[in-house]
Protein backbone atom coordinates (compact mmCIF):
# COMPACT_ATOMS: atom_id res chain seq x y z
CA UNK A 1 0.00 0.00 0.00
CA UNK A 2 1.06 3.56 -0.66
CA UNK A 3 1.77 5.84 2.28
CA UNK A 4 -0.53 8.80 1.74
CA UNK A 5 -1.05 11.91 3.88
CA UNK A 6 -3.61 14.71 3.80
CA UNK A 7 -2.12 18.17 4.15
CA UNK A 8 -5.02 18.87 6.52
CA UNK A 9 -2.32 18.18 9.12
CA UNK A 10 -0.85 21.59 8.25
CA UNK A 11 -3.94 23.44 7.01
CA UNK A 12 -3.27 26.62 9.02
CA UNK A 13 0.10 27.21 7.36
CA UNK A 14 1.19 27.77 3.77
CA UNK A 15 1.85 24.68 1.68
CA UNK A 16 5.46 25.37 0.72
CA UNK A 17 8.03 23.30 -1.18
CA UNK A 18 9.89 22.97 2.13
CA UNK A 19 6.84 21.48 3.85
CA UNK A 20 6.30 19.04 0.98
CA UNK A 21 9.95 18.08 1.32
CA UNK A 22 9.42 17.30 5.00
CA UNK A 23 6.41 15.13 4.15
CA UNK A 24 8.53 13.18 1.67
CA UNK A 25 11.40 12.81 4.14
CA UNK A 26 8.94 11.38 6.69
CA UNK A 27 8.36 8.46 4.30
CA UNK A 28 5.10 9.44 2.63
CA UNK A 29 4.73 8.77 -1.08
CA UNK A 30 1.70 10.88 -1.93
CA UNK A 31 -0.58 13.60 -0.63
CA UNK A 32 -4.11 14.90 -0.69
CA UNK A 33 -4.09 18.70 -0.61
CA UNK A 34 -6.78 20.33 1.51
CA UNK A 35 -7.99 23.37 -0.41
CA UNK A 36 -8.21 26.60 1.49
CA UNK A 37 -6.72 29.67 -0.17
CA UNK A 38 -4.52 30.46 2.84
CA UNK A 39 -2.99 26.97 2.58
CA UNK A 40 -3.01 26.41 -1.19
CA UNK A 41 -4.07 29.18 -3.55
CA UNK A 42 -5.74 26.90 -6.06
CA UNK A 43 -6.91 29.73 -8.32
CA UNK A 44 -3.40 31.09 -8.98
CA UNK A 45 -1.40 29.34 -11.70
CA UNK A 46 2.04 30.42 -10.37
CA UNK A 47 1.27 28.77 -7.02
CA UNK A 48 -0.08 25.65 -8.71
CA UNK A 49 3.10 25.42 -10.78
CA UNK A 50 5.28 25.90 -7.68
CA UNK A 51 3.51 23.05 -5.92
CA UNK A 52 3.69 20.87 -9.05
CA UNK A 53 7.44 21.44 -9.26
CA UNK A 54 7.91 20.66 -5.56
CA UNK A 55 5.88 17.45 -5.80
CA UNK A 56 8.00 16.28 -8.73
CA UNK A 57 11.23 17.25 -6.98
CA UNK A 58 10.35 15.28 -3.86
CA UNK A 59 8.82 12.31 -5.64
CA UNK A 60 5.34 12.85 -4.21
CA UNK A 61 2.16 11.91 -6.04
CA UNK A 62 -0.89 14.15 -5.81
CA UNK A 63 -3.67 11.59 -5.39
CA UNK A 64 -6.54 13.96 -4.61
CA UNK A 65 -7.69 17.43 -3.64
CA UNK A 66 -10.15 18.03 -0.82
CA UNK A 67 -12.69 20.68 -1.81
CA UNK A 68 -12.90 23.80 0.36
CA UNK A 69 -15.58 23.57 3.03
CA UNK A 70 -15.86 27.31 3.76
CA UNK A 71 -16.08 30.44 1.67
CA UNK A 72 -12.82 32.42 1.63
CA UNK A 73 -13.18 36.14 2.03
CA UNK A 74 -9.52 36.64 1.17
CA UNK A 75 -6.39 34.65 0.53
CA UNK A 76 -5.54 34.85 4.24
CA UNK A 77 -8.88 34.32 5.97
CA UNK A 78 -11.97 32.14 5.72
CA UNK A 79 -15.43 33.53 6.28
CA UNK A 80 -16.63 30.52 8.25
CA UNK A 81 -19.69 30.35 5.99
CA UNK A 82 -20.06 26.85 4.51
CA UNK A 83 -19.35 26.43 0.82
CA UNK A 84 -22.21 24.13 -0.11
CA UNK A 85 -23.48 22.41 -3.24
CA UNK A 86 -26.83 22.13 -1.42
CA UNK A 87 -27.59 25.86 -1.46
CA UNK A 88 -31.27 26.30 -2.26
CA UNK A 89 -30.72 29.90 -3.36
CA UNK A 90 -29.54 29.65 -6.97
CA UNK A 91 -27.10 32.57 -6.86
CA UNK A 92 -25.22 31.15 -3.88
CA UNK A 93 -25.27 27.65 -5.40
CA UNK A 94 -23.76 28.94 -8.64
CA UNK A 95 -21.09 30.79 -6.65
CA UNK A 96 -20.23 27.53 -4.86
CA UNK A 97 -20.07 25.61 -8.15
CA UNK A 98 -17.83 28.27 -9.70
CA UNK A 99 -15.42 27.97 -6.78
CA UNK A 100 -15.38 24.19 -7.03
CA UNK A 101 -14.74 24.42 -10.78
CA UNK A 102 -11.61 26.43 -9.96
CA UNK A 103 -10.45 23.56 -7.78
CA UNK A 104 -11.22 21.02 -10.52
CA UNK A 105 -9.30 23.13 -13.06
CA UNK A 106 -6.10 22.67 -11.05
CA UNK A 107 -5.85 19.36 -12.93
CA UNK A 108 -5.05 21.25 -16.14
CA UNK A 109 -1.62 22.14 -14.70
CA UNK A 110 -1.34 19.64 -11.87
CA UNK A 111 -3.06 16.31 -12.63
CA UNK A 112 -4.87 14.50 -9.83
CA UNK A 113 -7.44 11.70 -9.81
CA UNK A 114 -10.11 12.60 -7.23
CA UNK A 115 -11.89 15.58 -5.74
CA UNK A 116 -13.19 14.85 -2.22
CA UNK A 117 -16.40 16.75 -1.54
CA UNK A 118 -18.80 17.12 1.39
CA UNK A 119 -22.55 17.11 0.80
CA UNK A 120 -23.15 20.50 2.38
CA UNK A 121 -22.12 21.77 5.81
CA UNK A 122 -21.51 19.84 9.05
CA UNK A 123 -25.13 20.25 10.19
CA UNK A 124 -26.85 19.90 6.82
CA UNK A 125 -30.38 18.57 7.38
CA UNK A 126 -32.05 16.36 4.79
CA UNK A 127 -34.44 18.48 2.76
CA UNK A 128 -35.95 17.74 -0.69
CA UNK A 129 -34.98 21.22 -1.91
CA UNK A 130 -31.37 20.71 -0.84
CA UNK A 131 -31.39 17.28 -2.46
CA UNK A 132 -32.51 18.83 -5.76
CA UNK A 133 -29.85 21.52 -5.39
CA UNK A 134 -27.16 18.90 -4.79
CA UNK A 135 -28.27 16.94 -7.84
CA UNK A 136 -28.14 20.07 -10.02
CA UNK A 137 -24.69 20.99 -8.69
CA UNK A 138 -23.21 17.53 -9.07
CA UNK A 139 -24.62 17.05 -12.54
CA UNK A 140 -22.63 20.08 -13.70
CA UNK A 141 -19.52 19.36 -11.62
CA UNK A 142 -19.21 15.71 -12.69
CA UNK A 143 -19.26 16.74 -16.34
CA UNK A 144 -16.74 19.54 -15.72
CA UNK A 145 -14.45 17.15 -13.82
CA UNK A 146 -14.72 14.44 -16.48
CA UNK A 147 -13.07 16.71 -19.06
CA UNK A 148 -9.87 16.90 -16.97
CA UNK A 149 -9.87 13.29 -15.75
CA UNK A 150 -11.07 13.96 -12.20
CA UNK A 151 -13.57 11.76 -10.33
CA UNK A 152 -15.80 13.43 -7.74
CA UNK A 153 -16.03 11.48 -4.47
CA UNK A 154 -18.66 12.54 -1.96
CA UNK A 155 -17.63 11.91 1.64
CA UNK A 156 -19.77 10.55 4.45
CA UNK A 157 -20.12 13.03 7.33
CA UNK A 158 -22.08 13.26 10.55
CA UNK A 159 -24.79 15.46 8.94
CA UNK A 160 -28.12 14.07 7.71
CA UNK A 161 -27.15 14.63 4.07
CA UNK A 162 -23.77 13.03 4.67
CA UNK A 163 -25.26 9.88 6.21
CA UNK A 164 -24.07 6.79 4.28
CA UNK A 165 -27.58 5.43 3.68
CA UNK A 166 -28.76 8.83 2.47
CA UNK A 167 -25.79 9.10 0.10
CA UNK A 168 -26.39 5.64 -1.37
CA UNK A 169 -30.09 6.37 -1.89
CA UNK A 170 -29.12 9.64 -3.54
CA UNK A 171 -26.86 7.87 -6.04
CA UNK A 172 -29.38 5.09 -6.72
CA UNK A 173 -32.23 7.52 -7.31
CA UNK A 174 -30.41 10.23 -9.27
CA UNK A 175 -28.32 7.75 -11.31
CA UNK A 176 -25.47 10.24 -11.54
CA UNK A 177 -22.94 8.40 -13.66
CA UNK A 178 -19.39 8.59 -12.40
CA UNK A 179 -20.09 9.77 -8.86
CA UNK A 180 -18.08 7.91 -6.24
CA UNK A 181 -17.62 7.94 -2.45
CA UNK A 182 -14.79 8.73 -0.08
CA UNK A 183 -15.28 6.63 3.06
CA UNK A 184 -14.22 8.58 6.16
CA UNK A 185 -13.79 6.03 8.92
CA UNK A 186 -13.53 8.66 11.65
CA UNK A 187 -16.87 10.16 10.66
CA UNK A 188 -18.40 6.67 10.63
CA UNK A 189 -17.40 6.29 14.28
CA UNK A 190 -19.51 9.33 15.21
CA UNK A 191 -22.86 7.95 14.11
CA UNK A 192 -25.79 7.17 16.43
CA UNK A 193 -25.56 3.50 15.49
CA UNK A 194 -24.51 1.14 18.36
CA UNK A 195 -20.73 1.18 18.62
CA UNK A 196 -20.18 -2.44 17.59
CA UNK A 197 -22.22 -1.91 14.39
CA UNK A 198 -21.06 1.57 13.33
CA UNK A 199 -18.38 0.68 10.84
CA UNK A 200 -20.27 -2.13 9.10
CA UNK A 201 -23.53 -0.18 8.81
CA UNK A 202 -21.71 2.94 7.59
CA UNK A 203 -19.49 1.15 5.08
CA UNK A 204 -22.02 -1.28 3.63
CA UNK A 205 -24.20 1.28 1.77
CA UNK A 206 -21.10 2.88 0.22
CA UNK A 207 -18.97 -0.22 -0.45
CA UNK A 208 -19.76 -0.66 -4.15
CA UNK A 209 -18.78 2.92 -5.00
CA UNK A 210 -15.93 3.64 -2.56
CA UNK A 211 -12.97 5.09 -4.43
CA UNK A 212 -10.83 6.35 -1.52
CA UNK A 213 -10.63 6.26 2.28
CA UNK A 214 -9.72 8.72 5.03
CA UNK A 215 -8.03 7.17 8.05
CA UNK A 216 -8.24 8.80 11.47
CA UNK A 217 -9.54 7.97 14.92
CA UNK A 218 -11.70 9.50 17.66
CA UNK A 219 -13.42 8.53 20.91
CA UNK A 220 -16.88 8.41 19.37
CA UNK A 221 -17.95 11.85 20.57
CA UNK A 222 -16.30 14.50 18.38
CA UNK A 223 -14.31 14.71 15.15
CA UNK A 224 -10.83 14.68 16.70
CA UNK A 225 -8.83 13.34 13.73
CA UNK A 226 -6.51 11.38 16.01
CA UNK A 227 -3.89 8.94 14.70
CA UNK A 228 -5.24 5.40 14.22
CA UNK A 229 -5.20 3.41 17.49
CA UNK A 230 -5.44 6.57 19.66
CA UNK A 231 -9.26 6.45 19.83
CA UNK A 232 -11.98 3.82 20.09
CA UNK A 233 -12.14 2.48 16.52
CA UNK A 234 -11.67 -1.30 16.28
CA UNK A 235 -8.88 -1.23 13.70
CA UNK A 236 -8.60 -5.00 13.10
CA UNK A 237 -12.33 -5.04 12.27
CA UNK A 238 -11.96 -1.85 10.21
CA UNK A 239 -9.15 -3.32 8.11
CA UNK A 240 -11.12 -6.50 7.49
CA UNK A 241 -14.07 -4.37 6.35
CA UNK A 242 -12.02 -2.10 4.06
CA UNK A 243 -10.51 -5.11 2.34
CA UNK A 244 -13.99 -6.05 1.08
CA UNK A 245 -14.14 -2.96 -1.16
CA UNK A 246 -14.34 -3.91 -4.86
CA UNK A 247 -11.72 -1.35 -5.95
CA UNK A 248 -8.22 -2.77 -5.96
CA UNK A 249 -5.40 -0.69 -4.44
CA UNK A 250 -7.87 1.56 -2.64
CA UNK A 251 -6.09 4.83 -1.67
CA UNK A 252 -5.88 4.95 2.15
CA UNK A 253 -5.14 8.51 3.27
CA UNK A 254 -4.08 9.49 6.77
CA UNK A 255 -6.07 12.62 7.69
CA UNK A 256 -4.88 13.96 11.04
CA UNK A 257 -5.78 17.20 12.79
CA UNK A 258 -3.17 19.92 13.11
CA UNK A 259 -1.94 20.84 16.58
CA UNK A 260 -1.53 24.59 16.96
CA UNK A 261 -0.60 27.04 19.70
CA UNK A 262 2.61 28.07 21.47
CA UNK A 263 3.25 24.56 22.84
CA UNK A 264 2.30 22.71 19.66
CA UNK A 265 4.77 20.15 18.28
CA UNK A 266 6.88 21.16 15.30
CA UNK A 267 5.99 20.04 11.80
CA UNK A 268 8.75 17.43 12.00
CA UNK A 269 7.38 16.08 15.30
CA UNK A 270 3.83 15.89 13.95
CA UNK A 271 5.11 14.06 10.89
CA UNK A 272 6.98 11.59 13.12
CA UNK A 273 3.72 10.83 14.93
CA UNK A 274 1.94 10.44 11.58
CA UNK A 275 4.63 8.09 10.27
CA UNK A 276 4.53 5.90 13.39
CA UNK A 277 0.75 5.53 13.20
CA UNK A 278 1.04 4.66 9.51
CA UNK A 279 3.78 2.11 10.33
CA UNK A 280 1.42 0.35 12.71
CA UNK A 281 -1.54 0.50 10.34
CA UNK A 282 0.48 -0.74 7.37
CA UNK A 283 1.82 -3.69 9.35
CA UNK A 284 -1.73 -4.63 10.38
CA UNK A 285 -3.02 -4.14 6.84
CA UNK A 286 -0.35 -6.34 5.28
CA UNK A 287 -0.82 -9.13 7.82
CA UNK A 288 -4.64 -9.16 7.63
CA UNK A 289 -6.28 -11.71 5.35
Amino acid sequence: MQRLLSTYLFVSRKLTPELLGQISEAGFQGVEIFCTRSHFEYAMKPEIQTVASALEQHGLQLVSLHAPTSRDVSAMRESGTPLSICEVERVRRVEAMDELKRVIDVAEDLPYARLILHMGGPRETADPRKRDAAFSSLEHLILHAHHVGVTICVENTSSEMGDPSYLRDFVDETRLVGLRFNFDIGHANLSDIPEDERLEKSFSPLRDFVSSVHLHDNRGEKDEHLPPYDGTIDWPAAIKLLKTAPELKLPLLLELKEKTGPEAPSAAEQLTTARKSMDRFEKAWNSAK
